[in-house]
């Protein structure tokens, strides 16, 4: 059993993907305000918001729990409207040696796609693959999408 691997899953969206990239990439301390019962919290930990190489730390629910992340941006592209963060400490390298998320929109007319793409390393074959986070990611476009629909 390979214990690298990698997961794919997009999500169709309403709101403007360039208002969704941008609070990801300038003010992801504003995501826990739309997404309450998913993420609590998201603070600089080091560095300079929206640059790559800044570090920041997030406060989550997943899988019933309260969880932590602390993540490096390691790669921002505004043509492509994606970023990238590698978990550096927290609860999901309990169980992976490795984990690099990335978040893309794709602008399409008033519809826009969401596409997460993660890569990681499980710690063992027992490890189950994150399908949950997936869903999770899911949640947390709804959630936004919810919020900038309504304003």
């Amino acid at each position: 059993m390979a214990l690298s691997g990698k997961r794919v899953f997009q999500v169709e969206i309403k709101s403007k993907g360039d208002i969704f990239h941008n609070l990801w990439k300038s003010n992801p301390h504003q995501i826990p305000s739309l997404t309450p019962t998913t993420i609590q919290n998201c603070q600089t930990h080091d560095g300079e918001v929206g640059t790559v190489g800044s570090v920041l730390l997030w406060n989550y629910f997943y899988d019933g729990k309260d969880c932590v992340a602390k993540t490096l941006i390691k790669d921002i592209n505004d043509d492509k409207k994606s970023i990238t963060f590698e978990v550096l400490e927290g609860d999901l390298l309990k169980q992976y040696k490795t984990f690099v998320s990335n978040v893309q929109v794709d602008n399409h007319g008033s519809n826009n796609v969401v596409t997460w793409t993660v890569e990681y390393e499980k710690l063992s074959p027992s490890v189950l693959d994150p399908d949950t986070l997936m869903e999770f990611c899911k949640k947390v476009a709804k959630d936004i999408e919810t919020h900038h629909l309504q304003n």
